[in-house]
């Protein structure tokens, strides 16, 4: 994909998030839709390319009541989101359709209408994993993260320090979910959920979703809104959890998608203002700066210790609050992509001042996925 030829018009979050026992998940896709529609001063009727994961492309465009030319039904967990942009991208670019809709939605918390997620008994995870008790993020990821910490020398302080970090700038969100200000001793002390993730460092369970619109560049500069840009994409699979017990310390998605990015975006770590890397845990900002190549992973738990990614620090993260304190309904990737488009509108509640370049990185299905998304507000 050429850079730059692609741009974001609209984005928008539902008009609630947190818990909405009263509307159920379809209605919040369609919830977040019409409020990115109403953001970009567009009809349903103009939108001719739809993606959407968990619930159908077909579903979906139905209760909308749009016909699209190209749909996308891409779902490889949390980061499916910055998948359909890129693949969103690329159909504008060669030509598929003109203005396309990405939504998501989850009815996390209350289960209204929510998707019943199943594990194949035939699958990898099903033969492998769940008959001997590991399945779900909790009982997942602690053994490969505890050797991540021994191997790198990352301390259960630093690995606290994620989450008391991601708190200072949820309380700049009037939107976040959790703001009151946590310690490292708050979060060491908060009930141990699996070792050694404690409560704080175990993302939300939310209702809520988001959507975003995209068009080719030259008819962005029509829109009301500040076009965003899209600088450079990657993305990559991998085989599930199993696949990662063989290093422990390292998400080969990351590694490919990452810079497949970079390489697309022709921008160097130095030049990145913002960073959004997916947080389902308290570790996985440590494993994104690592895998993208802004350090080595053993440096990584004193980089966000030492206040490099709070708020005034030289690479600020996650700073709508993370899955940590902003909001996870159960596939965090829409509100990463959101909050970088924010930073780069400059509208963002905890806005990093002079932002021009925004990386959003995301994980999918136990880091068998990962998808790479870099913004710019620069033509």
């Amino acid at each position: 994909m050429r850079r730059n030829q692609v741009a974001v018009v609209g984005a928008a979050e539902t008009t609630e998030l947190g818990v909405i026992p009263n509307m159920s998940q379809i209605q919040l896709h369609a919830d977040a839709a019409l409020n990115a529609i109403a953001d970009a001063s567009l009809k349903l009727s103009d939108i001719d390319g739809f993606a959407t994961a968990v619930e159908t492309p077909q579903q979906m465009a139905h209760y909308l009541g749009i016909t699209p030319t190209w749909v996308d039904g891409t779902s490889v967990g949390g980061c499916s989101f910055m998948l359909h942009v890129r693949h969103a991208a690329a159909a504008i670019e060669a030509g598929l359709c003109k203005t396309v809709l990405i939504t998501h939605a989850e009815s996390g918390k209350s289960m209204i209408g929510k998707q019943p997620r199943f594990t194949a008994p035939d699958s990898l995870n099903g033969q492998f994993e769940a008959p001997f008790g590991v399945y779900g993020p909790p009982s997942m990821f602690p053994i490969p993260v505890l050797r991540f910490m021994k191997t790198h020398g990352i301390t259960h302080e630093q690995l606290a320090m994620v989450a008391v970090v991601q708190r200072e700038w949820a309380a700049k969100n009037p939107r976040a979910t959790m703001k009151d200000p946590i310690t490292v001793a708050d979060v060491l002390n908060s009930r141990m959920i699996a070792y050694p993730f404690r409560l704080l460092q175990c993302c939300l369970v939310t209702d809520g979703g988001g959507a975003l619109i995209l068009t080719s560049a030259d008819r962005a500069k029509d829109f009301p809104q500040k076009p965003v840009y899209i600088l450079g994409t990657g993305e990559s699979v991998e085989t599930p959890m199993v696949s990662q017990m063989k290093t422990f310390d390292s998400s080969r998605a990351f590694k490919v998608a990452g810079p497949l990015a970079f390489k697309e975006a022709g921008i160097s770590h130095k030049d990145v203002d913002h960073l959004m890397i997916y947080d389902a845990f308290a570790h996985l900002p440590l494993y994104g700066l690592g895998d993208l190549g802004f350090m080595p992973h053993e440096e990584t738990g004193k980089f966000i210790a030492d206040g490099n990614t709070r708020p005034g620090g030289k690479l600020p993260l996650n700073t709508n609050g993370g899955g940590l304190s902003y909001m996870h309904s159960g596939m965090y990737g829409m509100y990463a992509l959101q909050e970088s488009v924010r930073q780069m509108r400059g509208i963002a509640p905890a806005q990093v001042p002079n932002a021009k370049i925004s990386v959003c990185h995301g994980v999918g299905g136990m880091f068998a996925a990962s998808g790479t998304i870099i913004f710019t507000n620069e033509k």
